[in-house]
């Protein structure tokens, strides 16, 4: 019996359930379900920006699993786009919810112990000594 599947966070509901051609009845266009998961992958991952990592972050999956949902989510899209088919957007297991904010580290800004390339002004990383960025 295969593992029940994690919740995903998505950040709200889509504004519309179907997109289809135009001009065509819905009663004579098959269908592909896209899952409400595949959607938001798709929203952080295409049209947002994010890199995989930091996508599968927000949603609360690790990055294979991301890289399933959207290829899953990719192939489906370009089924209806191809084939002129209707695409329903329903289901999946998700919770929609706001994503939790990313723990502070040392690394995180300026400040002493802020990391490499804090406070070093306008003598760029080597300073004078070494004949570089200085005048």
């Amino acid at each position: 019996m295969p593992r029940p599947k994690q919740c995903r966070r998505v950040m709200g509901m889509p504004p519309s359930g179907f997109f289809k051609p135009q001009g065509v009845p819905m009663r004579v266009l098959e269908q592909v379900s896209l899952t409400v998961d595949e959607l938001e992958a798709v929203r952080l991952a295409d049209w947002e920006g994010l890199y995989q990592a930091d996508a599968a972050e927000k949603m609360g999956v690790s990055r294979q699993t991301f890289g399933r949902i959207i290829d899953s989510a990719h192939k489906k899209i370009a089924d209806a786009l191809v084939h002129g088919k209707a695409l329903r957007i329903e289901g999946g297991a998700f919770e929609v919810g706001p994503v939790p904010p990313a723990p502070l580290s040392p690394m995180s800004g300026p400040g002493p112990g802020a990391g490499p390339g804090w406070g070093r002004g306008r003598r760029g990383r080597w300073g004078r000594r070494h004949g570089r960025g200085g005048e």
